[in-house]
């Protein structure tokens, strides 16, 4: 080898790490202008506005002060914890048990996971007015009731079963596209884990409980952060069926949001109630997050 070649090299191993860089720049930059515009920019916004109050010369508490004081923001947050509450392990169980029973290899699966995945590729807004008229006093769901002798329901007019009829739309839309997460975990778990549980004269709980669960740890987590994540914006059932009523009953947060800033022209307020939102659901992801991992460590 000549005295000059090996700096030469050198500097086409550095031209060829610029070259990766720059392609890897090319594809990186269109994400991280998205995260950066779409999520980063409106969040630090949303905090600029909720510090500016119109009665304050500069930034002030007083938009916060606002909101914790005012009776109708907080029965939002009353409703969207119960609403979190229910619907996340609701959604979550069912998803597992369509995720283990779509896996067994049922006569015409095919047909059937295309069943519970058409709700996912429907917009919510056409899913809540599909809904709305299930719902109606003269719907599908009181002409089945009637035929099993069950009197006429108010559904989404009534106090008391307004929030279970939204719980019901929103796992009828979310449901499938969890299951779909939960079956590619399934699908990764080793056969011969099944079969050495098998041969240890395990049942079908224990096989579940031992096998399935351990291994599914990281799916699982993954479906129950996003769902909460996802539960927490629903927006769109909420306006089209109940507009937050009867009386509060549905009134979750991002509906209080929505009225503050475009009903009640108070977009101060709004930004608070985002700004609280947000931390709201990193407190309880975090959570989420710490209870499945020392789950993991046992």
């Amino acid at each position: 080898m000549s005295p000059g070649s090996r700096p030469w090299s050198g500097v086409q191993r550095s031209m060829s790490n610029w070259a990766k860089i720059r392609v890897a720049t090319v594809f990186l930059l269109p994400a991280v202008l998205s995260v950066i515009l779409l999520r980063l920019w409106p969040a630090l916004l949303a905090i600029h506005t909720s510090l500016l109050a119109p009665r304050a010369i500069s930034y002030s508490l007083e938009n916060y002060i606002y909101i914790f004081t005012d009776p109708v923001f907080l029965n939002s947050v009353r409703v969207t914890l119960v609403f979190a509450l229910i619907v996340n392990p609701l959604q979550v169980a069912i998803a597992l048990g369509l995720a283990i029973l779509m896996n067994n290899k049922l006569p015409m699966t095919g047909l059937w996971r295309s069943a519970v995945l058409l709700p996912v590729a429907i917009p919510q807004s056409v899913s809540a007015v599909i809904w709305a008229a299930a719902y109606r006093p003269d719907g599908l769901f009181n002409s089945l009731l009637q035929a099993v002798g069950i009197g006429p329901q108010r559904f989404v007019t009534s106090p008391d079963q307004a929030l279970a009829s939204i719980i019901l739309v929103v796992s009828w839309i979310g449901v499938g596209y969890w299951m779909t997460m939960l079956m590619a975990g399934l699908q990764d778990i080793p056969k011969s884990l099944y079969e050495a549980a098998t041969i240890d004269g395990a049942n079908a709980w224990q096989r579940f409980r031992y096998v399935t669960l351990p291994q599914l740890r990281r799916p699982l987590t993954f479906v129950l952060v996003a769902d909460t994540v996802a539960n927490f914006l629903v927006f769109a059932p909420v306006s089209i069926l109940t507009k937050g009523g009867p009386q509060g009953s549905t009134d979750l947060i991002m509906n209080q949001i929505y009225t503050n800033a475009f009903v009640n022209g108070d977009p101060g307020s709004a930004a608070a109630a985002t700004v609280v939102l947000i931390l709201l659901v990193l407190a309880i992801v975090l959570v989420q997050f710490r209870l499945m991992s020392d789950r993991s460590e046992r």
